[in-house]
């Protein structure tokens, strides 16, 4: 299984670079960092300094949209990164919810995403692009280039879409049920559409945080920083509600229910410990959603994880236990893992 850690762009950028640097020593194979132009400072710009400080680390956004950039600009940036530093880049995408929400736009369409999945892939891969109705390819780039591109999904035409076109699936949640239904959705869709399952890839993404041991304690504080991430996922959960109703065969209630208290979203604590727009998030949620506990715990879930299917586990690591977090996986749980 390859490890990845995730981080927002905060200032100072040095701090992003030197926690990637300490999680490429501890083992993690991938860097990934949220793209919301207002919230945060610009990824891509980062993504040269962690690239040039490190010498294996694949890193990318989780996830970028086809909104808030051209999709030839995209590409570029993708495709420039990998010419200097070696095909070390992957396109995570999705809809935009904070990129886009924060500028005053809707998220992008699932038909946008599909068009601009294609782009961006052929153009990051050395291939011509139709951008509609100019065909453009890169003169610049070399001929081994190549760009994949992972999406991230939770609804069924997401999942669908997903398993016909995407190089990778991304699935920002932690929970053994979901993870098994939207992986067999995901797979179920490639074997349908004609490819092999196996050609897309798997990545779960979500919380971890180590504790001491499992009282009640320790518990209740790992639970504190990491529930901020049922808020976020809430967002997402929030419009699949809206679209195809509180109680609906297309979405399993095991995702939708516990959004039921939920009042609101402030963006401006978006993916931090101390956001308040997520009380209504119960303990329950963050057990199922993230790994929290002893070491053992996160062995454990990791595992059942990998033989759901899942080929990467990246660590959401926004709050207090940054490098704690990083330095127990690599000294316990990576090793325990992979053998």
């Amino acid at each position: 299984m390859d490890f990845g850690l995730v981080l927002q762009t905060d200032p100072p950028a040095s701090k992003v670079v030197e926690l990637m640097k300490r999680a490429e020593g501890n083992g993690f194979t991938y860097g990934w960092t949220f793209d919301s132009a207002v919230l945060w400072q610009e990824p891509f710009v980062i993504y040269s300094q962690i690239l040039a400080n490190t010498s294996r680390l694949t890193v990318g956004p989780m996830v970028t949209n086809p909104g808030t950039r051209t999709w030839e600009v995209t590409a570029s940036t993708f495709a420039t990164l990998n010419d200097m530093f070696g095909n070390r880049t992957v396109c995570g995408i999705g809809r935009g919810d904070s990129a886009m929400r924060v500028a005053g736009r809707a998220p992008n369409t699932l038909a946008r995403i599909s068009a601009a999945m294609k782009v961006i892939r052929a153009l990051g891969s050395g291939q011509e692009a139709d951008l509609g109705g100019t065909v453009v390819k890169f003169p610049w780039i070399k001929e081994d280039a190549r760009l994949p591109v992972w999406m991230a999904a939770y609804g069924p035409k997401a999942l669908k879409m997903t398993g016909e076109e995407a190089d990778g699936f991304i699935l920002q949640l932690a929970d053994l049920y979901l993870t098994e239904y939207m992986v067999k959705a995901v797979k179920d869709a490639a074997v349908a559409a004609g490819r092999d399952p196996a050609e897309v890839k798997i990545c779960v993404a979500a919380p971890a945080y180590v504790t001491e041991d499992d009282s009640p304690e320790a518990l209740a504080h790992a639970r504190e920083q990491c529930r901020w991430f049922g808020g976020m996922v809430g967002n997402h959960v929030a419009d699949l509600v809206s679209k195809y109703g509180e109680h609906s065969a297309a979405v399993p209630d095991e995702l939708t229910d516990y959004i039921k208290s939920r009042e609101g979203y402030d963006y401006s604590h978006h993916g931090r410990a101390d956001n308040p727009d997520t009380a209504f998030v119960p303990d329950e949620i963050v057990d199922r959603f993230c790994l929290i506990g002893p070491v053992e715990k996160h062995i454990e879930k990791l595992q059942a994880l990998r033989a759901l299917g899942v080929d990467q586990f990246a660590v959401y690591d926004m709050h207090d236990a940054q490098e704690a977090t990083i330095d127990a996986y690599g000294a316990r749980v990576i090793p325990a893992v992979n053998g």
